[in-house]
Order: C-alpha cells, then structure tokens, then sequence
C-alpha cells in the first residue's frame, strides 16, 4: 500500500469532523473556527533527530533563512524545530495566512543564502540565550551523540555548513511529498502559492541507544529529579501519564510536603512510541526524601496499587476534551502531526471507546514498560539500592598507540592510535572510535575535540600532553571522517589553556598517603640504624690488629636492601601525592 492510499483511508475516519484534500501535491486538513481570524501550519517531516552531530543546526538555519523575507511585521507568525518535524505556523486573515505561507514557500524555493554567516551568528546567539532544562542530559544518556540525542547538544553545524549543503538540505527535505497543511477555515484559502519540489516522505529516524541497561539512573544537578521512559503509543500509555502526575503531586506535594512542582507528561516521539518524563523538584536537604518518594511511587503504580477512582478522574478530564467548541479546529495540530510521522488516526469516537475501554490492569501494564525502560535522574547519591544501574561513565574499550602522559596529572594518559583516542584515567578509559566518531572540531591551534555516537567525548589539546606533535595531529585528523569534521575559529591566545602548576597535597590526599609516610619512616630509621651500626664496625675493625673485613663486608650487604626499600617507598609516597 503506497503512504498516499494509507493516509487517505485513515483520513477516512475523520470525515464529519475535518475536511482533507491536497493543495500541489500537499496533503492539507481544514475545518472551521470560530472568530474572524484563521491559524494554519505547515508541518514537514524533519527535525534535529534527522541531523549528524556535525551537521546540527542545518535544520533551524534552513527555517530561519525561510522565514527571513516575512521581515518585519506585526502577524503573529513563527517557525519552530523539533527533533522530527519542523513547523511553520501564522494567525491572521485569509489574506494575511495566505502570504505567509506562500512566503516560506518561496523562501524554501530559494533560501537567500547571503544572510547564511549571520543567520549561523543569530542562532549562537540564540542559543547562548536559552537555558538548559533540568533534564537536558538526559536525551544524550539514552541515545548517545546521534538521533534523538542530538537535542542535548549545540547546533554544531552553525559554524562550519556550507551554502551548497544547506541548499541540498532544503531540497531534499523540505518537499510537497515530506509535507502536511493544516488550516482552521471552512475552506482552502484562494491565492495558495505553495509549489515544493517532489520528494519522499521521510520515516522518522530509528532510535539509537547508549545504555547497554535499564532502569539506569545518572547523577544531576541538585534540586531536580527527572525520570524519562520510552513507551508505546497507545491511548493508556497517555492516560497513565496524567495518573503518574497526578499520584507524584499528591505524594511529594500535598501528602509529603517535599516538592512544589511534581508532574508528568506524555510526547509522541515518532510513528510507534512517546516519551514520557516525571519531574519533582525539591530543596537540598529534602532531596533524599523526594528520591524514596518518586521510586515510591513508581513503584505503587507499578505494583498494581491504583486506585479506580484515579483512572475515572483522569477518564473524565480526557473526555471533556470532546466537548471543546470547534473541535475539528482544535484537533487539526494533532492529526496533522500524526499523519506526518505515520500514526494511525483515530475518529473522536474511536478514541472514546479506547479511553472508556482502559483498565487498572493496562495501566498497571504501562507502569511495568515505563519502569523496564526507565532512565532516572538524581541529585547526589545513586539509586542502585532502588533497582536502577549506573549509566555507563566510562569505555569498556581502549585503542593501542602512541602514550602522551598528562602534563597535569600523571595517572592520566591521551594514547591516540590507528582506530581511535583513548583517554586513560585512574577511574577508567574513555574511547572514541573514528569510525564511531559523531564529531570532531578543529582549532588553527591544534586543538582537536572528539565526540563518539556514544556520547563519550575527549579533548586534545596538545599544550595539556607531553609529545603530542603537529605530526600527531595530522595522522589524526587523517584518520577521522572529513563528514564528521567540523572547524572551529581561532582562540584568542590567552584562551588556550596552559598546564596548571601542582597545587599541595589536600587532606584527603593525606589520608591516602599516610600509610606509606609511616612505612617510609620505620624502614628509613631502620636504614639510618643499621647504618650506623656498619660505619662503627667499619672503624673498629680498622683499627684492629687482624680485622675480620668478611664480617665488615657482610654487614654492609644488609644495608642495601634497607636503602633499596626506603626509595622505593619515598617514589611510590611520592606519587601518590601527586
């Protein structure tokens, strides 16, 4: 069956509440509102997730320069970019929808690429700007440097995507054929201008994984814990989002007293599953109270213990969104979206009937899935005594090659070799593979950061290591793929980083060390005795008559390994303090 005939026999489902057509070649959903003026969207099926890490960005560039000959105006009009779709939305009068669209259509035509350098400078900037969510991390953990992972990172790409990618981006992906129109009006606006290249309907991306276990955990900042499970798109998996929320706030909030925010959410991620998160914030020293409380009550939920009444409360208020005025209009974002990324469609009916259908054992069903899956944040100690097992934080891997010891610390070693970088510290390795490398950007001044699909990452830089060469440098960059390759501008010199001179021993490493200082005093008295003992020997066998030097001799020859033991001890002391 070609995607064409699917979606209009899930659309078939719909009819009575919106209208579907194409408008060239783009399939389009309509249906009234109320007020004088209409909102329409422009959906396309591509988003931060369809990106390389040396790539990010390309997306979010591609809708800025679309959007830039709107210029300056007073309609209430946006882009926006997602990690499978990106949306182009406006409100305003027929007339003023119109041009909107028929703008960004010719922008994606012929992207003005003289504004590429400053529209890369804005989204920098716009990134500087915007701050990180208390569980931007997590993406990373689950997925690595790829896919859906990639929203945990920088939009790399803005600094090194040139115009003809960009252009090829544009018109690969930003087509009739990867596209849905979706307009709050009893009909199609005359006037539509909205020719597109022909393409392909684009899946969404496969998910990557970077935990080799769940339920893990990771440790994060203090004050926020964070759960995120992977579950199957299904009317209870979202009924059991609200129930989770519902049942975090009354545990942490009203019944506990230890968090103010405490709630859950359900997102689609693609065709077949959603993501859902649990958050609940807390005060430091309420943080291990609010840990037991959130496994607590994951735990409840999981066991089965949920109440009938909590599934009717939170039936009731999903039900209560069939009676929202202008409901084909309401509901257009939401089919629009899921004939995008291929998710079946279901009529208000349909969808009734599976809500009125959901029981506690299916949502007992979900909680296991949301537990199997589970990826928790938490602020200082872990939570394996809760079932959940540490994230990887090292490799389990290292490559063989040329050793450059730490200028800074002497147990950590760079060893760069024919298949990759290992980075050897005293807890672990830490590898990433060329042939698995996500990104590496470049600096003028040897500067080198390698990132794996893994999520593993390492700096070179060659003022930190002994030996690392302009030569070393070059078998690197040779060895790592020019796709992944993303170059960097000049430092200012004083931003270079130099060695950190050795600062003393803390008290902790007083305690590490204790031991050997005692050692290194008893054998060195013991040393210091005894040699003592074989310079009054010597002296008085001298002086004799007939002295038995035999005796002397041996003597001496027990003092070597008393000082071969007292400098041992003294360089292993040493360097452990290091």
């Amino acid at each position: 069956m070609t995607t064409e005939l699917h979606d209009q026999n899930d659309l078939a489902a719909l009819d009575g509440l919106l209208s579907h057509t194409t408008t060239q070649g783009i399939p389009t959903l309509y249906a009234p509102g109320s007020g004088n003026e209409i909102t329409a969207g422009l959906f396309f099926r591509v988003g931060r997730a369809d990106e390389t890490l040396a790539t990010a960005g390309i997306t979010h560039l591609v809708e800025h320069l679309a959007l830039h000959r709107l210029g300056l105006s007073d309609l209430h009009y946006n882009g926006a970019t997602a990690n499978a779709y990106t949306l182009f939305h406006v409100t305003g009068s027929e007339e003023e929808v119109v041009s909107y669209l028929n703008s960004v259509c010719a922008g994606l035509r012929d992207l003005p690429m003289d504004r590429l350098e400053t529209e890369k400078e804005i989204l920098r900037t716009e990134a500087a700007g915007r701050g990180n969510g208390p569980n931007s991390q997590l993406p990373l953990w689950r997925y690595g440097a790829q896919g859906y992972g990639l929203s945990s990172y920088n939009e790399l790409g803005t600094w090194s995507l040139t115009p003809d990618q960009v252009r090829q981006w544009a018109q690969s992906r930003f087509t009739r054929d990867n596209a849905v129109l979706w307009i709050t009006s009893a009909r199609v606006p005359d006037g539509l201008d909205l020719a597109l290249p022909a393409g392909t309907r684009f899946a969404a991306p496969a998910a990557t994984s970077a935990l080799p276990v769940t339920p893990a955990y990771i440790h994060g900042d203090d004050g926020h814990v964070v759960l995120t499970s992977v579950l199957r798109r299904s009317t209870a998996a979202s009924v059991f989002a609200d129930v989770l929320g519902r049942a975090l706030f009354q545990d942490l909030r009203q019944e506990g007293g230890y968090s103010y925010s405490a709630e859950a959410d359900y997102s689609p991620r693609d065709a077949g599953f959603a993501t859902l998160t649990a958050y609940a914030d807390s005060l430091p020293q309420k943080q291990d109270a609010v840990i037991g409380g959130f496994v607590d009550t994951l735990a409840r939920l999981r066991a089965g213990r949920i109440e009938q009444s909590e599934l009717d409360s939170v039936r009731s208020k999903l039900l209560k969104m069939y009676d929202t005025p202008d409901l084909g209009a309401a509901s257009l974002p939401s089919y629009a979206l899921n004939l995008l990324l291929g998710h079946r469609i279901l009529s208000p009916e349909q969808h009734r009937a599976e809500l009125n259908a959901v029981t506690v054992a299916d949502l007992r069903e979900v909680a296991r899935e949301a537990w199997d899956t589970a990826l928790l944040q938490v602020p200082g100690r872990g939570a394996d005594w809760a079932g959940f097992t540490l994230a990887p934080q090292y490799s389990s891997a290292s490559v063989t090659g040329t050793r450059h010891q730490s200028l800074e610390d002497e147990r950590v070693t760079l060893v760069i070799g024919t298949e990759g970088v290992t980075l050897t510290t005293p807890k672990g390795p830490v590898t990433v593979r060329y042939d698995a490398c996500a990104a590496m950007t470049t600096r003028p001044d040897g500067a080198r950061a390698l990132t794996g699909h893994d999520g593993f990452a390492i700096t070179v830089e060659p003022t930190l290591y002994r030996g690392v060469t302009p030569e070393r440098i070059a078998a690197l960059d040779a060895a790592v793929p020019p796709a992944a390759v993303v170059r960097m501008p000049a430092r200012e010199p004083d931003h270079v980083p130099q060695p950190r001179p050795r600062t003393p021993a803390s008290s902790g490493s007083a305690r590490t060390t204790w031991p050997w200082t005692m050692a290194l005093w008893l054998v060195g008295l013991l040393a210091a005795v005894w040699g003592l003992l074989c310079a009054v020997l010597t002296a008085d066998e001298a002086s004799a008559t007939a002295p038995e030097w035999d005796a002397v001799i041996g003597v001496w020859i027990l003092e070597i390994p008393l000082l071969l033991v007292t400098w041992k001890l003294h360089t292993a002391r040493k360097r452990r303090r290091g």
